[in-house]
């Protein structure tokens, strides 16, 4: 059996991109590594809903800023869960805890404050974040991200195990007060 060498880090020239290599039983084939991303959402045919517990795929830096919901979940399974969220601008996710759950968040667009800490009234951890900003939330930590920018704050929030029931979308801050006031979770 003949098989076709996998290129992971090829050489750049001309300072372009270089097509990528990808080997499958009994052929090869060529692809652009933007190619694929523009085929999936070039019509809008990937909707922002949640496809767990399904295999899914995602561009998630293109479903991030895609998405103008302050929460909408995008993948939940057993283990984790992935929600999309964008705060307007002035906007915060307001101070919450998780006692049981491990959070990362990740800045795709605009710029904000992130503060934790073990109370509330002890915020003692603050950053400035921006895209490609990740934070990192232990469970049982108080925290808060308040958008300081003038454009959207556009990011992902991965939870371990997940937090909120599967298919959950909120479009403002008060729909999602309200859904966690009804569901007894309420920090």
């Amino acid at each position: 059996m003949y098989y076709v060498p996998y290129y992971v880090n090829m050489p750049m020239y001309n300072y372009g991109i270089q097509p990528e290599y990808r080997t499958f039983p009994n052929e090869m084939q060529y692809a652009n590594r933007f190619d694929c991303w523009d085929s999936f959402y070039g019509n809008g045919s990937n909707l922002l809903t949640d496809h767990g517990p399904k295999p899914y795929v995602v561009n998630i830096n293109a479903a991030a800023k895609q998405n103008n919901t302050y929460r909408t979940s995008l993948w939940t399974g057993t283990h984790l869960q992935v929600t999309l969220m964008s705060l307007n601008v002035g906007e915060d996710i307001g101070l919450e805890i998780h006692p049981d759950v491990d959070q990362f968040l990740r800045i795709e667009q605009g710029q904000g404050i992130v503060q934790m800490g073990k109370s509330k009234e002890n915020l003692n951890f603050e950053r400035f974040v921006c895209d490609d900003s990740a934070i990192i939330i232990p469970a049982g930590t108080w925290h808060n991200v308040t958008n300081t920018g003038n454009i959207p704050l556009k990011l992902y929030s991965i939870y371990a195990p997940p937090n909120h029931p599967f298919g959950t979308v909120h479009v403002t801050k008060t729909d999602a007060l309200a859904s966690e006031e009804n569901h007894g979770n309420s920090n």
